[in-house]
């Protein structure tokens, strides 16, 4: 059964421009953090590295977004990722999350700058507790694209993450991806997860501002 309107054009009307106020489950993640306890366990020729790392993340709101009928809240976000013993960049990553108050349907939408993009979706845990998303290579919908040569050498075949919101006020993440590396007869479980702590807030949607300096 299709679970999409006839009339695919006419967007909502009276939308709130306040997306602080509903972001739903991504409410949590709103704001700027910092986790010093990263862990990483990622493939290499001699066998898995397992390395420590350092994380910042950003993630402020966007004003809501519209597929015709679809209404989306969502967050626009930076991953930067560093070691203690190096100062360059280890991890970059740039992308959307997104919650859809009608459905309930979260989506997170991912780029990094080594030739990857993603669009995993999820849902909220039962017990308000976390969410989880999920991709998959070769779904057309919520899917993984990748260059050739990460085709080749080290294919993505599947993207899982799972966020875990604590009672301190943090987050924490399991994030797992399946990867087939060219040589390697078994695929290998590239595993990250890290706990971040807020140091700052998020700025409001740019509507949102607008909204709020409008007189009464």
């Amino acid at each position: 059964m299709n679970p999409f309107p006839e009339d695919i054009f006419t967007e909502p009307q009276d939308v709130d421009p306040d997306t602080l106020a509903n972001l739903g489950p991504l409410a949590r993640l709103a704001g700027v953090w910092e986790g010093k306890k990263g862990v990483d366990l990622n493939p290499k020729a001699d066998g898995p590295e397992r390395r420590p790392y350092l994380e910042r993340i950003e993630m402020h709101p966007i004003d809501p977004q519209a597929n015709g009928p679809q209404l989306l809240y969502g967050l626009r976000y930076h991953i930067h990722i560093n070691t203690e013993e190096e100062d360059i960049t280890f991890h970059d990553q740039v992308g959307y999350w997104s919650y859809e108050p009608a459905t309930g349907l979260i989506l997170q939408s991912l780029t990094i700058p080594r030739g990857q993009a993603v669009l995993a979706a999820g849902r909220a845990n039962a017990d308000g507790l976390g969410l989880s998303v999920a991709a998959r290579r070769g779904e057309t919908e919520y899917g993984i694209v990748s260059t050739a040569f990460l085709e080749y050498a080290f294919r993505t075949d599947s993207y899982d993450l799972a966020i875990t919101f604590n009672a301190d006020g943090s987050w924490s993440y399991i994030s797992d991806t399946l990867l087939s590396v060219r040589g390697q007869a078994e695929p290998f479980r590239h595993r990250d997860r890290n706990t971040l702590h807020k140091v700052g807030e998020a700025k409001p949607n740019p509507l949102a501002l607008i909204a709020a300096a409008e007189p009464a």
